[in-house]
């Protein structure tokens, strides 16, 4: 078979076969009376064999070893290649992804589009400054897409930052919610926390509803956040991890806050009282425990709040007692 036939049949070009010779990868073994390369059935099968292994990513260097040497092992070869195919993918999904998230930014312009890449990069910096710099500016310069800040504040160990990151991610409205409800759904606990403290930060009621999952949450960090938020927000749901809260003295303050704001919703104090009391009847609340929730029913309006000060104005502890007092005499001035 002729060189053009071959090429016909193989789909490997006239030139590349020639390449292919020059190599000493495939050699014509005949020749016809005019001199024309002749290929026999042995040659066009090494050609298909060439283009197989060309196929699995092998440089032409590769494919002659791999045909010509008896005790080519193949093994390390393929296990380079898995490697060298990961990488070029890696690379390729992150270039897709940046692109991707230059066109949800919808630039105007090629200066848009520089801007949006130099922030991009500012979000990756190793400094802590830069990325808060690019977190800072992203309202500023070209927006910065949501999912890059979503993707930056999930990740983001530095507290300072994190908290310019979530700035700039509310103001980007709710869009990003979607993506940080993943992040609550994270197999990672603080992963989940970073989340959920980005979603605390935007109004509305997609962001609540995601607050109201986040109660569930195995991670007790994660629950307590969504509470105080919620509280609030006036989610009465949130009122017995608040009350928790107080007893463990873990942020006891917000958690009191949010209880009082919680309160004045109708029929909500009585509810929080019975909750605050029911603490206290059990005798497993400590003296530190008793003194943070006698400052709870401070704010808290009704006879049932009075009467559970009063008993705590007797307290053996001379601490709670005096803080009970004290409360009773600011609710009867007020």
């Amino acid at each position: 078979m002729l060189i053009g036939d071959v090429a016909r049949h193989s789909g490997v070009s006239a030139r590349m076969l020639r390449h292919y010779e020059s190599l000493g990868l495939v050699r014509p073994t005949g020749r016809t009376g005019a001199g024309y390369r002749e290929y026999s059935d042995e040659d066009i099968r090494r050609v298909f064999h060439i283009e197989s292994l060309r196929s699995l990513g092998l440089s032409l260097r590769e494919v002659g070893r791999a045909l010509d040497e008896p005790g080519f092992a193949p093994s390390e070869l393929v296990d380079d290649l898995i490697r060298q195919t990961r990488e070029r993918i890696a690379a390729e999904t992150e270039l897709l992804t940046r692109l991707r998230r230059i066109g949800s930014a919808e630039p105007a312009g090629w200066q848009d589009v520089l801007q949006i890449v130099a922030l991009l990069q500012a979000l990756g910096s190793k400094s802590p400054g830069t990325r808060q710099r690019a977190a800072l500016s992203s309202a500023e310069e070209a927006p910065v897409p949501v999912e890059a800040l979503v993707e930056a504040v999930l990740g983001e160990s530095d507290p300072i930052v994190a908290g310019a990151l979530r700035w700039a991610l509310a103001r980007s409205g709710d869009s990003g919610l979607p993506l940080l409800a993943r992040g609550l759904g994270s197999p990672t606990a603080e992963v989940r926390r970073r989340a959920v403290r980005s979603v605390a930060e935007i109004p509305g009621d997609g962001a609540s509803e995601l607050l109201g999952r986040a109660l569930a949450d195995p991670d007790l960090a994660v629950r307590r956040c969504a509470a105080v938020e919620l509280g609030a927000r006036g989610a009465a749901e949130a009122v017995p991890t608040l009350v928790d809260m107080i007893v463990d003295g873990a942020n006891d303050v917000d958690a009191a806050e949010a209880l009082s704001a919680l309160a004045g919703r109708p029929g909500l104090a009585d509810r929080i009282t019975g909750l605050l009391v029911d603490r206290l009847a059990h005798g497993t609340a400590r003296a530190s425990a008793r003194r943070r929730l006698a400052q709870a029913l401070a704010d808290i309006p009704g006879s049932a709040a009075s009467r559970a000060l009063t008993e705590l104005s007797h307290d053996e502890d001379r601490a709670v007692a005096l803080t009970a007092t004290y409360v009773l005499g600011m609710r009867e001035t007020h």
